[in-house]
């Protein structure tokens, strides 16, 4: 071989050297926090305009923990008023709610008994104040400040299952305040949404067999009877295979919340630990509430109303809002079916809630703009 040669062949070793070589063990976060850092930076908001806030809001007499982020701080505000009661969304934001983020102002907000706030106040001073009117004030406290925090007339409220009975309760008080009222998993009759999802169980565990699930539903039956209270034993063992057989989540039988919050920047190691503690904590003061709801007596609204509804939703029947939809008298109304949701549609189908939003709700906010300009 001539020299040539030789220094040809040693440079196509040395050029084909990576590609002949081991694959290299990819990179992983060694804990959380790398893997946390990752997400924060990715998310991170850089436009000029834009808005990042973490913090905590003096409302209802404690401090309330939200989070407020979009790319343009002119863009209309969106308060999600979360369910449970005690179940916060916050900590599903970085992956559920990010698109939605470059057509609206989010604003996530931890309710008193529920995620950061729960961990951050003392449950012995807040258990007393843990009753279904504090939080529509706590609601019209926070709207206000967000109102005048970015000079905005009128914010989207969405409500989402316990969140819905506090949002329509909201809606009607100052309607004059929203843009549009959304609801989304929204309770309207719960005694009757109850008889509904008991059904869809049994009728279920009866199609596949199921000895253990037809024989724990049995035994409860008969389920929700009109003017009786629903013991909450029976309620935990109807969710159990409510949400086995789809209730919650139309395809997991597992709720992805708890997954999420573990690699969400709002919340510290100990925090994301504890993020649902306020869970069982907010239902002790006001489950017996949420089960009792009912307001489908509720037919006029003086603002829009957006109802977003999983079809196979067992937790809140959405047949039940749907048939209530019809009834309400509203400046303008819009029920969207979600085909592959349940109860979760943030987590379920994030992509087509955008498109709902952004198409229906956002050019009300719009419309508004437009009036103000020509007066």
């Amino acid at each position: 071989m001539t020299r040539i040669h030789a220094a040809l062949a040693a440079a196509l070793i040395a050029l084909l050297a990576p590609a002949l070589a081991p694959a290299a063990e990819p990179a992983r976060p060694a804990s959380r926090a790398e893997a946390v850092e990752v997400i924060r930076e990715l998310r991170r908001i850089v436009a000029p305009a834009g808005v990042e806030r973490y913090e905590y809001v003096p409302v209802g007499g404690i401090d309330q923990f939200v989070s407020i982020r979009g790319q343009d701080r002119g863009n209309p505000v969106l308060l999600v008023v979360h369910g449970g009661p005690g179940f916060p969304t916050s900590g599903i934001a970085w992956w559920a709610t990010r698109p939605l983020e470059e057509y609206f102002t989010v604003v996530h907000w931890d309710q008193r008994g529920a995620g950061k706030t729960h961990l951050a106040n003392d449950p012995a001073t807040v258990g007393p104040t843990m009753t279904p009117g504090r939080f529509v004030d706590d609601t019209e406290e926070l709207v206000a400040w967000l109102r005048s925090e970015f000079a905005q007339e009128k914010v989207f409220l969405l409500g989402t299952s316990w969140g819905s009975y506090v949002g329509l309760q909201f809606a009607l008080r100052r309607p004059e305040w929203l843009h549009a009222y959304i609801g989304m998993g929204q309770a309207i009759d719960s005694p009757e949404s109850e008889r509904r999802g008991y059904a869809h169980a049994l009728a279920q565990a009866r199609r596949t067999g199921n000895r253990q699930a037809i024989a724990d539903l049995e035994s409860i039956a008969p389920y929700a009877q009109a003017g009786a209270a629903i013991p909450l034993a029976d309620i935990a063992l109807e969710r159990r295979w409510s949400d086995h057989f789809g209730g919650v989540m139309a395809y997991r039988e597992r709720q992805v919340d708890g997954i999420a919050v573990r690699l969400s920047p709002e919340y510290s190691d100990d925090e994301a630990a504890r993020a649902y503690d306020g869970n069982g904590f907010s239902q002790e003061f006001l489950f017996s509430d949420v089960i009792g709801v009912d307001m489908s007596a509720q037919t006029r609204l003086a603002c829009p109303l957006i109802v977003l509804a999983g079809r196979h939703d067992r937790s809140v029947n959405p047949y039940v809002a749907h048939e209530w939809f019809d009834t309400v008298d509203a400046p303008y109304k819009h029920f969207e079916w979600f085909e592959n949701s349940a109860h979760e549609i943030f987590a379920e189908e994030p992509g087509k809630l955008l498109l709902t939003l952004v198409q229906r709700a956002r050019p009300l906010a719009q419309q508004q703009a437009g009036r103000v300009r020509s007066e």
